[in-house]
């Protein structure tokens, strides 16, 4: 029987305790050649500004694919179903709302990140976006690392100010946010740079989230001049505006460090540049269909 899981039932499944430890066994296995997954395909819809979105992906036991869309003009921007399959029979086995597990999988990926590349003193927090992956972000990564300061930006000062009470932080400019931050936290719809590298210290780690796209990029080449860490270097190469735009060399995937098969990055400014990936759905999805199968 095809199982049905929408987002209520997804909520009471899923927690960043378990889903991060998850996230980094996926991308392990993705950057050792475990998984087979190739770059998604999207497709332009240019009178809406938003883009469609098909992400297949298969391991061992099962075979999974994304559908999603991002409508930046439409609340909520990310919109997504999930279908899983028996790896062994081909049979369908539930189909997932996946906006929830989008927002989170997200989120701890950069936790994962944070918890290897960031220094374990780091105490200062900074974000700019104020939206869905700027909440998830700071309950994943409050997770990974004690902060004593978070400081906020976004470029809807109201939306700025709510999502400060909110998380307990304080409402600055951009430039004030990421001056002597140890960790900045790029998660804006912005197709031009909102981070500038002149602001940020000689010690940071940059989770550069939100631009999608050869063409869009929330970071300046200064900023991407430290050590350029990805998700999947071959959909880097393809779809990360921040990466093709400055001429950045890749040095690693994250799950090439996780794994141990590159040596850990050097220290000084490092740029996590997260796309995305089936694998980390298809793994999240798993942990959910699991608690209901």
């Amino acid at each position: 029987m095809l199982v049905l899981l929408d987002e209520d039932k997804i909520r009471t499944a899923l927690r960043y305790e378990t889903l991060i430890p998850t996230m980094t066994r996926a991308l392990a296995g993705f950057s050792t050649g475990r998984v087979t997954q190739p770059v998604r395909t999207i497709l332009g819809v240019p009178a809406h500004s938003a883009f469609y979105g098909v992400m297949p992906v298969a391991d061992e036991t099962m075979l999974g694919c994304k559908l999603v869309t991002v409508y930046p003009h439409s609340e909520p921007t990310h919109k997504a179903v999930i279908q899983l399959f028996d790896a062994a029979t081909g049979t369908p086995l539930a189909l997932l709302d996946g906006r929830l597990i989008t927002e989170m999988r997200t989120a701890a990926v950069s936790a994962v990140a944070t918890q290897l590349l960031a220094s374990p003193n780091a105490r200062t927090l900074a974000i700019l976006g104020s939206g869905v992956q700027a909440r998830a972000h700071v309950a994943a990564l409050r997770l990974v690392r004690s902060f004593d300061r978070i400081r906020v930006w976004s470029r809807n000062p109201d939306h700025a100010r709510k999502f400060a009470d909110e998380v307990g932080a304080q409402m600055t400019s951009a430039e004030e946010a990421v001056r002597g931050a140890d960790v900045v936290i790029t998660v804006t719809h912005s197709p031009t740079p909102v981070l500038r590298g002149e602001w940020l210290a000689d010690r940071v780690l940059v989770n550069a989230v939100g631009a999608v796209g050869r063409s869009t990029h929330e970071l300046d080449s200064a900023a991407m001049s430290g050590t350029v860490i990805v998700d999947s270097r071959a959909a880097a190469e393809q779809e990360a505006g921040d990466v093709i735009l400055a001429g950045a060399t890749i040095y690693a995937e994250l799950g090439e460090l996780i794994a141990g098969t590159r040596p850990t990055a050097p220290e000084g400014r490092t740029v996590f540049k997260s796309l995305g990936l089936a694998v980390e759905d298809l793994a999240a999805a798993r942990l959910v269909y699991e608690a209901f199968a």
